[in-house]
Formats: structure tokens, C-alpha cells, sequence
């Protein structure tokens, strides 16, 4: 081959591997362990992941971290024992070099987002008759300094159950959906619900032990009558 082909080649290739890397957000490493596994709890037994702690560190915290707003919305769940309910979806942030999209809920009174529903945008319908309501920009401003309550992962990998129990260890519970097949571990101790899907596909929530039972194991329960293990005591991952 020519060896100006060869140079205009090996320049064409370089010059795409730059672009590539300039395309890519920037992955956040600033010194503060903020890997999923990465789970504790504090003396008041509240849950610290991602450098957070729920019930303690406000949206505006997690904003500055992830370098960006994400979507804020009101979501209503009629029937709901607390209808209304906040979440920041943040896509694509990569914290340590981990790709993930990211749903924050907020700790906010239902006497605080009812009057938000009433100023709401748009309405509309995400299924099981729930509703997204676009908030309006006044009451998104009024939102920020509230703390997070919980953290959805949806990391963009797929997992196998070996690498979930090597970081995770084992869950002290695991309970299937009867009609998908998706697989949850519980880690009640530590706030922790990892849900496997067959094809891989994980989705990982966390929040305060304290809120477990309401948040995070009642709901799955109701997509299955059939613990498929029996409770034993949680095996903690090595922080």
C-alpha cells in the first residue's frame, strides 16, 4: 500500500478516536466512592450509596454531582396509600466509569405536591393508571433542596447472578415474578432490591432499611405468591 494511504488511514482512525472520546460525557471521579456495590448504612441506619445518603442529601446535591438538571416530574398513583410522588430521571451518567441512567425520588408531603398536580403542565399516562404530570417551572425550583428518598440504577450492562452475589453477596431473600420472570434480591439490612430480569437486564433500587417492608418488598410480592428461597440471614458484600 501506498504510504500516503497508510498515513491518511492511520490520521482518518485517530482523529475518529478523538472524536469518539470528545462525544462521550465526561465520567465522574472525584475522589468519592460512588460505585453501586459500594452500600452502607449510618449510625441513624440510613443508607449511603453513590455518595448520598437518603433522607439526608438534598436533589440539588445530586444535580451538582451528575453535572446536570435531569427531568423532574409529579407522578400520580390513584389508589396509593400516598398518591403523589416526585422522581428526577437522570440518563447516561457515568460515575467511575460505570454507565447508568439514574431515578431519584424525593421525600416530599402529599399537602406539598397536591397543589403542585393542580399547576401542573401536561398529563399523561404511563400505565397500570398511573399519571405524569410536567411540573411547572416554579414549583421545580422549589423542589431542589429536597431530600432523596430513593435511587433507582438501571446500569446499561448486563449482569450475571455470579458477579451480583460476588459484589453484592447473598441476598436474604429472593422472590420471582410469576408472569416475567425477573428475579429479586432482598437485602431488608441494607435497603437493597436487585432486579434481574432472565435476558440479564438489571434494575437496582435502594432506600432506608426503615422504608423496606413498604417500598420495596411489598411491591414485590404482589407480582408473585412464591418466595422461590427461603429467608436466611443477609450476607453483607466487604465494603
Amino acid at each position: 500500500m501506498d504510504r500516503n494511504i497508510v498515513l491518511s488511514v492511520l490520521t482518518a482512525a485517530v482523529l475518529g478516536f478523538v472524536a469518539v472520546l470528545l462525544l462521550m460525557p465526561p465520567t465522574i471521579d472525584d475522589g468519592v466512592v460512588r460505585l453501586p456495590w459500594q452500600v452502607e448504612q449510618d449510625a441513624q441506619g440510613r443508607t449511603r450509596v453513590f455518595g448520598f445518603t437518603l433522607g439526608e442529601t438534598a436533589l440539588g446535591e445530586a444535580r451538582k454531582t451528575f453535572g446536570a438538571d435531569g427531568t423532574l416530574n409529579l407522578f400520580e398513583t390513584p389508589g396509593s396509600p400516598e398518591p403523589f410522588g416526585i422522581e428526577a430521571f437522570f440518563e447516561s451518567i457515568y460515575l467511575q466509569r460505570l454507565r447508568a441512567d439514574f431515578v431519584i425520588t424525593l421525600e416530599a408531603d402529599q399537602a406539598l405536591l397536591e397543589p403542585m398536580y393542580d399547576r401542573g403542565l401536561r398529563i399523561s399516562k404511563v400505565g397500570s393508571g398511573s399519571k405524569k404530570i410536567k411540573l411547572d417551572p416554579s414549583d421545580v425550583d422549589t423542589l431542589v433542596d429536597r431530600p432523596i428518598r430513593g435511587i433507582t440504577y438501571l446500569p446499561q450492562a448486563k449482569l450475571d447472578e455470579a458477579l451480583l452475589e460476588q459484589r453484592f453477596g447473598t441476598p436474604a431473600e429472593k422472590v420471582t415474578e410469576d408472569k416475567t420472570g425477573i428475579v429479586h434480591w432482598l437485602y431488608p439490612e441494607r435497603g437493597i432490591d436487585i432486579s434481574r430480569a432472565p435476558q440479564g437486564t438489571v434494575v437496582i433500587q435502594y432506600v432506608n432499611p426503615a422504608d423496606f417492608d413498604a417500598l420495596l418488598r411489598a411491591p414485590a410480592k404482589v407480582q408473585s405468591d412464591q418466595t422461590i428461597a427461603e429467608p436466611q440471614p443477609p450476607a453483607h458484600a466487604p465494603l
